[in-house]
């Protein structure tokens, strides 16, 4: 699942004109699509994988290829706008629904949980300072809508937001492992 996020990412990072990223965006979300339908997955490691590991545990294809919708903003020209916003909110929602899928069910919490860190990640990845604080100033926003704890069964995901909380507070070193440890064992997420 996170190495398929990563291959939209790379098309973000390597693509210099917004049609072709798309092109290759479509192409991808056509390759999940046409997993359901039992077509075999192509001689790509990260399809081979999503149909060998994710499919036979109830994830969809389908599902899947709405990170094609999540990405397509980010292909944008800097600055980017609400777009690019809405896009990092809809990639957390995608991953931590299908993470909280497999790990045993459906948390709307850990959906929410998701986009707050997207758009922390996605800050943290972006290289322009507007569009940057942009995303942090989403993030926060995110932040204040965490739920005070995440039920057990999923803590295996949104350690990740409880990571990206602590490091949107600056915490280093021993206090981010220490947010860590404190989000597993009571569920809450630093503030």
């Amino acid at each position: 699942m996170w190495r398929l996020d990563l291959a939209f990412a790379d098309i973000i990072s390597t693509t210099t004109d917004p049609m072709l990223g798309a092109i290759r965006m479509a192409w991808w979300r056509e390759r999940l699509e046409e997993l359901d339908q039992g077509r075999p997955a192509p001689a790509e490691p990260r399809l081979q994988a999503v149909a060998r590991e994710l499919l036979p545990r109830g994830v969809v294809g389908k599902d899947l290829s709405k990170l094609e919708d999540a990405w397509l903003p980010l292909l944008q020209p800097f600055p980017w706008g609400a777009h690019a916003v809405e896009g990092l909110k809809l990639r957390g929602r995608v991953l931590f629904e299908t993470g909280a899928g497999l790990l045993g069910g459906q948390d709307s919490k850990a959906e929410v949980a998701g986009e707050f860190w997207s758009l922390f990640d996605g800050a943290r990845h972006c290289s322009d300072r507007q569009s940057c604080e942009l995303l942090l100033v989403s993030a926060r926003a995110a932040l204040a809508n965490l739920p005070k704890k995440a039920v057990r069964e999923m803590r295996p995901l949104t350690v990740l937001a409880a990571l990206a909380a602590a490091d949107l507070g600056e915490a280093g070193g021993f206090a981010r492992v220490a947010a860590a440890l404190r989000h597993r064992i009571t569920g809450r997420f630093p503030r």
